[in-house]
């Protein structure tokens, strides 16, 4: 029961996250492969099935409040699917071991960069 409690809580949290657009699937696969002990490739699927609902739910929203470019949007959704298709068919290939060094060094990356980030100028 206890770990139903906590799954449930990290998932209301992340949840949140994802509402905001922070990338609360990123620290769902966190809370999953280093806390949960689910396989790499297993949180993956777990996340992308998590992104549909959490997504369909804060769309509505960032649309409403014209959060959306709509011409930006369309080549990206388009270069997304293509990208998404041939890096989820890669993630199947590789060894999990493999995947989760590429994993924690994009995440490094991603941490070290917005940690030393310059702040834009304002006009």
């Amino acid at each position: 029961m206890g770990r139903f409690l906590l799954a449930a809580a990290v998932g209301l949290a992340t949840g949140i996250l994802s509402g905001f657009g922070v990338g609360g699937g990123t620290l769902l696969l966190i809370y999953m492969t280093a806390f949960a002990g689910v396989e790499q490739t297993a949180a993956q699927g777990i996340n992308l099935l998590y992104f549909l609902p959490t997504a369909a739910t804060a769309l509505p929203a960032h649309l409403k409040n014209g959060y959306v470019d709509k011409k930006t949007a369309l080549p990206a959704i388009l270069a997304g699917l293509i990208a998404t298709g041939i890096a989820a068919w890669a993630a199947t290939g590789l060894d999990v071991q493999l995947l989760r060094r590429c994993f924690g060094a994009f995440l490094l990356y991603i941490g070290l960069r917005e940690l030393f980030r310059k702040k834009p100028k304002a006009d």
